[in-house]
């Protein structure tokens, strides 16, 4: 060690109480994607949905922000920003691939991770008896593991998790913004309202209309007033604007859904395109139940028309499922409860919730007469389940190794094309 790194060391302020980390990685899949391309360092990268295609922008690098493309931004509209931008529609194994890299540089410095995104996580670095090293160093050090990697990170360093996050957004891209215990309101109180996570343009506007603009005025304001706008969670968004929200780092989150929705290009039509899209959706949530090693007892289905209107349904099994292939013609039995031939679709989405591991030994769940309602044209269906389980392991393991795209069903090619090129999973499929 330098004699100037031990006096950087020696002038750190103490710390004293909770030393919370939020990692943010800067324009994650935009840098992953210059990473791996050289030719793009520099220009503006967008990742995302096709223009004409009602795509919607996952994310851009800075050099594209310069232009005004956001996140969530429409295609269309990026397109019309930034014309000269490089397009891809994302590589997600690459992106997940880098993520566990990162996530294993934050875990070899604290067990005490929250991973809650794809590109963040939170991470307890207090200082204790057995540890003692300065939450900042800690910090540091994880940028410069991180930049190791060839991407950036953005850390914000708090008391808590309200705190970090916020701090997080202030100085990016690989910035490290530091609120030392002791001086949360100072660093708060003069933020917009919007700078805390859970706060949308609805709940700004509402607040903005009782005169509150700032985290010092929403963190004084009358706590029943703020439930006209926030209602059960008015306590817990007054707590964050005023740094002293106590929710710890878990470890381990309890998943209560996996999810997957697509929307496309051109409307669906006929019966045979639509349920072709519901078992390409069903085989991506049963490949994500099986890597989670979870089974469902709720399978739910989400149909958002052309008029825009949004109808659901769902269905509770007899037994734990984390089976597809099986789940196929209990889906088509919620789709007739939604959709009639003629109405025209514009999304879709599957999910599946209400968990417990998967038992030993389970039996089927179905009994041939119930597989034979199969949708028509599905052109793998196994009556016998030991045979279903050996074919979907099988399935795994090719796609463990070569990728996702290795092994797929026919029906999930039907309607490949005709997606946005983006599409929207549950924050539980990041971990």
């Amino acid at each position: 060690m330098s004699s100037s790194q031990e006096n950087d060391i020696a002038n750190l302020q103490p710390w004293d109480g909770p030393a919370i980390l939020l990692v943010d990685l800067d324009a994650f899949f935009a840098s992953v994607e210059q990473l791996d391309h050289p030719e793009w360092r520099g220009k503006p990268v967008i990742v995302g949905g096709d223009p004409d295609r009602r795509g919607v922008v996952s994310t851009c690098s800075y050099e594209a922000r310069e232009y005004g493309v956001r996140s969530a931004m429409p295609s269309s509209t990026a397109r019309r920003l930034c014309p000269d931008a490089v397009w891809t529609h994302g590589r997600f194994d690459r992106y997940r691939e880098m993520s566990n890299e990162v996530m294993g540089i934050i875990r070899d410095e604290t067990p005490h991770v929250q991973q809650v995104s794809i590109d963040e996580a939170f991470a307890d670095v207090s200082p204790t008896r057995a540890n003692t090293e300065h939450p900042i160093l800690v910090a540091r050090r994880i940028q410069e593991r991180v930049a190791a990697l060839g991407v950036t990170c953005s850390i914000g360093l708090g008391t808590t998790k309200s705190v970090a996050k916020i701090a997080s957004d202030m100085d990016k891209p690989n910035g490290l913004t530091i609120v030392f215990p002791g001086t949360e309101r100072g660093f708060l109180d003069e933020l917009p309202v919007r700078a805390v996570s859970g706060i949308g343009a609805q709940s700004e506007s509402k607040l903005r209309s009782m005169g509150i603009r700032t985290l010092s005025q929403l963190a004084s304001a009358d706590l029943e007033e703020l439930r006209g706008v926030f209602g059960v969670n008015a306590e817990t968004m007054q707590s964050r604007a005023r740094g002293d929200d106590v929710s710890d780092v878990t470890t381990e989150r309890d998943v209560k859904s996996v999810s997957h929705e697509v929307s496309f290009a051109t409307d669906l039509e006929s019966r045979e395109d639509i349920e072709a899209s519901l078992t390409s959706l069903l085989t991506q949530v049963g490949r994500r139940l099986r890597m989670k090693g979870l089974a469902g007892t709720t399978l739910s289905l989400k149909v958002r028309f052309s008029d825009r209107s949004v109808h659901s349904a769902q269905m509770h099994l007899d037994a734990p499922s984390d089976d597809d292939i099986g789940l196929r013609p209990r889906l088509v039995e919620l789709l007739d409860k939604v959709w009639v031939p003629g109405r025209k679709v514009r999304l879709l989405g599957v999910g599946m919730s209400g968990f417990g591991k998967m038992p030993k030994g389970q039996q089927a769940l179905f009994d041939a007469d119930g597989l034979d309602d199969a949708a028509p044209g599905d052109d793998v269906l196994v009556e016998d389940e030991s045979k279903r389980r050996s074919l979907l392991h099988a399935f795994d393991m090719l796609k463990d190794r070569f990728g996702e795209d290795t092994v797929r069903f026919g029906s999930e090619l039907r309607n490949a094309g005709n997606t946005t090129g983006s599409s929207s999973k549950n924050p539980a499929d990041y971990r």
